[in-house]
């Protein structure tokens, strides 16, 4: 097992893009013998497209993302209100209350995908992403390797989200300057008109926490008003 972790680290700290980030956790996952993976990072903004990096057939995830299933995936859903990693199939798990969700886990069984470990991510208390290791089917093999494994998965959850995020970060620059996640998703609320009380309730976090990131942000841009921020951030092109 020390050699796989190993293995695991070296593959993503030599990543330089989503298709390396993919291959390291594609090959550490086959190496546990967990056939398929996914990584789905949720964003702040309502209707707004996750992030999904994973081994699942392009055919499902693309519908996946598009039709956002997200918004009403068991899976997922059990995965915000919960930090601890679960098992789900049939008869585990969360189960699907609602014929979006049941039409959804009939559509992923087609593609293959019908059990699975989950590792929630969470961070100040809030969700910001799941990893999950699927099967086509909950066969004995499954589930050996996910009870023999069960210590390590979430420790390679975390593990490949800090590393996808810390490679991913070029997209919270803003000429150059690297903001954080939090600071980003300030500025993009206040580039659509958002003042901090309204953001911090957008965020789940308190307006003075919202004034603090804020001005982190101005800091770190060498403006001294949030407007002028806002400026910096629309003309860099960013969006969350």
């Amino acid at each position: 097992m020390r050699y796989v972790f190993q293995a695991f680290v070296d593959q993503l700290i030599e990543s330089t893009d989503v298709d390396d980030l993919r291959l390291g956790m594609a090959e550490t996952a086959a190496a546990l013998e967990l056939s398929s993976f996914a990584y789905l990072v949720l964003s702040s903004r309502p209707g707004a497209q996750p992030l999904l990096i994973s081994t699942y057939p392009s055919s499902w995830t693309s519908h996946y993302v598009q039709q956002q299933y997200h918004q009403f995936d068991p899976v997922i859903m059990q995965s915000v209100r919960r930090d601890k990693a679960f098992e789900w199939g049939l008869g585990l798990g969360p189960e699907a209350h609602s014929e979006p969700a049941r039409q959804l886990f009939e559509e992923a069984a087609r593609f293959g995908i019908r059990c699975g470990f989950t590792v929630p991510i969470h961070e100040g208390g809030v969700a910001v992403a799941a990893v999950t290791f699927a099967a086509s089917e909950r066969g004995a093999s499954f589930g050996r390797s996910v009870r023999r494994h069960a210590r390590i998965l979430p420790f390679i959850a975390t593990t490949f989200h800090a590393h996808a995020q810390r490679k991913l970060r070029a997209r919270d620059q803003i000429d150059g300057v690297t903001l954080s996640r939090r600071q980003i998703q300030c500025l993009d609320w206040a580039a659509q008109g958002k003042s901090s009380w309204e953001i911090g309730r957008i965020m789940g976090i308190s307006h003075h926490t919202v004034a603090f990131h804020l001005d982190n942000a101005k800091a770190k841009l060498g403006v001294r008003s949030t407007t002028q921020a806002v400026a910096r951030f629309i003309a860099a092109g960013r969006k969350i």
